[in-house]
């Protein structure tokens, strides 16, 4: 079991810039994948944080440019956030406060499992475990925090 550290506050534990490494496993397939890159976590005029993502996606040896941009809004307790997909669609909710927080994204008949945890002040971690009819994927985001 990985070791989690409590934030007082997602949000502000979050914003500004980090450096991104993630491993995509195809568990069906047997394809693998990187991603290497930078988050961004810029101020929003409603409290909250745009999420900008942007680097090299590697898959099956074939590099690409890739980008995701989501908005995490202040949340429904104190310390917590509502991530949202940059259209505005629900994705899922978000508390780091404890260090450790699981949330889930049902996409179409697929249900994503997702696990965060903070390692320290500079570095937390994804894992999404994502099954169904179409994908079963794993998928682990390093996260460090650029000065």
């Amino acid at each position: 079991m990985d070791e989690f550290r409590p934030v007082p506050d997602t949000l502000v534990y979050l914003r500004g810039s980090w450096r991104v490494t993630r491993s995509v496993q195809d568990r069906a397939g047997g394809g693998e994948g990187r991603f290497d890159g930078t988050t961004v976590f810029g101020a929003l005029d409603t409290g909250g944080l745009l999420h900008e993502e942007s680097g090299t996606f590697v898959w099956l040896g074939v590099a690409r440019p890739a980008e995701r941009t989501l908005r995490f809004l202040p949340g429904p307790a104190p310390g917590t956030a509502d991530v949202r997909f940059a259209d505005g669609r629900p994705f899922h909710d978000l508390d780091l406060t404890t260090g450790r927080h699981v949330a889930e994204h049902p996409c179409s008949a697929d249900l994503y499992r997702g696990e965060f945890t903070v390692r320290d002040p500079d570095h937390w971690r994804t894992v999404w475990q994502v099954a169904g009819p179409a994908k079963d994927l794993l998928l682990t985001t390093d996260y460090a925090r650029l000065r």
